[in-house]
């Protein structure tokens, strides 16, 4: 039983995915997270705001399920397989986030003085989610699709679009991580 508590290989993941990726493939399906969104907005209405939200979200129910079971996994994940919540980070990195603010970094995987519950409710910490919630929703929109979406999806099927789209995430990532937070946190 020790062995559930350790990381598993990477390979089990990706032997995990491809065999996904072949299902939705047999079914003619198309795996992403942000068409749930879509879905969850039309189910609550958005159609009468938005033609884009106006289509038949009962053929997307296979993919909702998905999301309650992701959310339900991680939930288990983080709290019955999960025995150190600590990452262990470069020693320059730390030294970088100490100097910013950030007490603990490493302790946990988000640290509490950007993604606490109390930051949420500062102006600054407000802010942030809001900016980037619009960021996150109109990249989404604008690339046609989410990370996961593309990255997995999108490149399984040999897509152009989503390798563009892939690289263009991680250059924003890189960005952002290197030239835009800094001056965030």
């Amino acid at each position: 039983m020790e062995w559930i508590l350790e990381p598993w290989p990477w390979y089990v993941a990706g032997i995990g995915i491809a065999v996904v990726m072949v299902v939705l493939m047999l079914f003619e399906k198309s795996f992403g997270v942000s068409s749930n969104l879509r879905s969850i907005c039309s189910i609550l209405g958005a159609g009468y705001c938005s033609d884009f939200f106006k289509f038949n979200w009962r053929a997307q129910v296979w993919n909702l399920t998905f999301i309650v079971g992701s959310i339900i996994g991680g939930f288990i994940a983080h709290q019955y397989l999960t025995t150190d919540h600590s990452i262990d980070l470069n020693p320059k990195t730390q030294a970088a986030l100490v100097e910013k603010g950030i007490e603990n970094p490493g302790s946990t995987f988000l640290p509490d003085e950007i993604f606490g519950t109390e930051s949420a409710f500062t102006a600054k910490g407000f802010l942030f989610l809001l900016i980037g919630g619009v960021l996150v929703g109109f990249g989404t929109r604008y690339a046609g699709g989410c990370t996961s979406g593309h990255a997995i999806t999108g490149l399984s099927n040999l897509q152009l679009p989503s390798l563009i789209a892939v690289i263009g995430f991680f250059i924003g990532g890189l960005v952002m991580t290197h030239f835009i937070l800094p001056f965030i946190i």
